[in-house]
C-alpha cells in the first residue's frame, strides 16, 4: 500500500473534512459542515518570554463562509424549517453587512495582562491588517460573556483558561474581496508581538 493511500485511508477514518478558504466578501451558495468551517478560519500561536509562556492566542474570522455555517447549524439546532429557517439565514447576512468580526480567545500567564476590554488602557495593541498592510483599528473589544460550556461548543479552540472576546473593525478598506490573498491579525505590547494569517486557498 502506498503511503498517500494510508494517509488517505487515516483522514478517511478520522472523519477529516478539509475546506479551503476563500477570501472573497460575497456570501456562499454553500460553505460546508459547520466544524470543519470553524476549523479553517480559526489561526492559532504564542508568545513566549524568556522563562514561561506569555500570551496563548486562537481566532475565528467571521468570514461569510462562517455565518453561513453557523446559521445553518444554528436552523438545524432550533428545528427552523421554511420562512423560518429563510429568515435565520438573512439575520447572518445582515450581521456580515457590519463591521468585520474576529472571535479572540486569549490565555494569558498573568491574568492581570488579559485585558483587551480595556480600550486604550490594555496593554495590548490589537489591530486587523489588509491586503495593502493598513493597519485598521478595532471600533470596540469587548468580552464574550456567555458560558464557558457555550463558547466551546462555538469556538472548539476556545481553552479551559481563557478569555473570549469580540473583536469588531470598521470597513474602511477591502479586508476580504476577490483580488485579497492574504489578511492578518496583529496583537502586541510591550513584552513582544504575535501575527495571524489567513491565507487564501
Amino acid at each position: 500500500m502506498s503511503r498517500a493511500i494510508a494517509i488517505a485511508i487515516v483522514l478517511a477514518a478520522c472523519g477529516g473534512e478539509t475546506v479551503s478558504i476563500s477570501l472573497h466578501d460575497e456570501w456562499p451558495a454553500k460553505a460546508g459542515g459547520y466544524e470543519a468551517v470553524t476549523d479553517a478560519w480559526t489561526r492559532t500561536t504564542d508568545l513566549r518570554g524568556e522563562y514561561q509562556e506569555v500570551l496563548s492566542l486562537s481566532a475565528t474570522f467571521k468570514s461569510p463562509a462562517w455565518r453561513e455555517a453557523h446559521a445553518e447549524r444554528d436552523a438545524a439546532n432550533r428545528m427552523l424549517k421554511g420562512e423560518q429557517r429563510t429568515q435565520r439565514i438573512a439575520q447572518a447576512q445582515a450581521e456580515m453587512a457590519g463591521p468585520w468580526e474576529i472571535e479572540m480567545m486569549v490565555t494569558t500567564w498573568d491574568r492581570r495582562e488579559n485585558d483587551l476590554d480595556r480600550g486604550n488602557k490594555s496593554i495590548w495593541h490589537v489591530a486587523l491588517v489588509d491586503e495593502a498592510g493598513n493597519e485598521i483599528v478595532p471600533l470596540e473589544i469587548v468580552r464574550d460573556k456567555r458560558p464557558n460550556y457555550t463558547l466551546h461548543a462555538e469556538f472548539p479552540a476556545f481553552g479551559d483558561f481563557a478569555t473570549a472576546y469580540i473583536a469588531r473593525f470598521p470597513r474602511t478598506t477591502a479586508v476580504l474581496g476577490p483580488d485579497v490573498h492574504a489578511v492578518r491579525l496583529r496583537m502586541s505590547s510591550e513584552r513582544g508581538g504575535v501575527e495571524l494569517t489567513w491565507t487564501a486557498r
